[in-house]
């Protein structure tokens, strides 16, 4: 399983800003994380569902 965190989906976005990621992260529509450790502050979250989401929701991000 290929697992991203917060700082790797802002990469994925096109280096968009922690707080900006976490916004989009938060959205009714993004994936859920598959994991949420040290007390609900690291959250990660599958590629391939992240990837997904970038395809649908920002293609022009897409790689």
């Amino acid at each position: 399983m290929d697992l991203v965190a917060l700082s790797d989906i802002a990469k994925m976005l096109g280096g968009v800003s922690r707080s900006r990621t976490t916004e989009i992260t938060n959205r009714k529509g993004f994936p859920d994380p598959v994991a949420t450790v040290a007390n609900g502050r690291l959250r990660i979250w599958q590629r391939a569902d992240v990837e997904r989401w970038i395809r649908e929701h920002r293609p022009h991000q897409a790689d």
